[in-house]
């Protein structure tokens, strides 16, 4: 009887941890530069800075319209610390998303979205950002319970805006987010930019993609901070070192 009891309970155990194994969790809604399936929750809003190369600035605000419906707006420019000209983007970006299928213990949740926003300086006589904006795009996360949350994402892309260049191929990206405690977790991902890699003078890429990693701290429970690594494979022209980048995010609810 004793041995009855013992094997019921450590089948009790191990068909929880399965289940532990792939509870869905709260994602968040990017990783580096690409999208994931997450959404902020009906009723809440993100405002985003993002400081980057050459004294520039970005800053956004996205709002939760209902579970599974977000759209955002955003705006900046480059030089803006610093005693130069500000080169302002041509500009506001925006961003709508919706989720079709809500993450399951078996399928991932699935997201689609459109978002004008790219990153980098605005180059006004190419009419592109230095990372294109993704344009339409579907993505896919599933999460899973190792040694704390494990997201994984992967998603393709089309951008029928930023073409001036005569490249404007679908493309495709895939992502990682890891929890190391409560507070910290990386963040890594690779773009890889099909839409920028043609061998001609107006194209950025060498045909590489762009992989980036990031380092998140939840400061409290509603403001994060983020150290990111972009473009580690040196991935332009007349580059020679990876671009180090700060992003601060804050969420409340109305």
């Amino acid at each position: 009887m004793k041995n009855i009891t013992k094997t019921i309970f450590i089948l009790t155990c191990v068909s929880l941890s399965l289940c532990l194994a792939q509870k869905p969790t709260l994602q968040p809604t990017d990783l580096v530069t690409v999208p994931t399936a997450g959404l902020i929750p009906k009723g809440s809003y993100i405002a985003k800075f993002y400081l980057f190369q050459g004294g520039g600035l970005l800053g956004g605000i996205s709002v939760g319209i209902s579970d599974r419906f977000m759209i955002g707006v955003s705006y900046g420019g480059a030089q803006i610390i610093g005693n130069q000209n500000i080169n302002w983007h041509n500009q506001p970006g925006v961003e709508i998303r919706y989720r079709f299928i809500e993450e399951s213990l078996k399928f991932p949740g699935v997201l689609v979205g459109f978002t004008s926003q790219g990153f980098g300086e605005y180059i006004d006589t190419l009419k592109r950002y230095e990372t294109k904006a993704k344009g339409f795009y579907a993505v896919a996360s599933k999460n899973y319970e190792f040694l704390g949350n494990l997201g994984l994402h992967a998603g393709i892309n089309y951008n029928p805006i930023e073409r001036e260049a005569g490249d404007s191929d679908p493309s495709f990206f895939v992502g990682i987010d890891k929890n190391l405690n409560s507070e910290i977790s990386v963040v890594a991902e690779y773009d890889a930019a099909l839409n920028d890699n043609t061998t001609n003078e107006i194209s950025l890429g060498k045909g590489k993609g762009y992989l980036n990693a990031g380092i998140r701290w939840s400061v409290v429970e509603n403001i994060h901070l983020e150290v990111d690594f972009n473009n580690i494979l040196l991935n332009r022209n007349q580059m020679k070192y990876m671009n180090r980048e700060l992003k601060i995010s804050f969420i409340e609810s109305f």
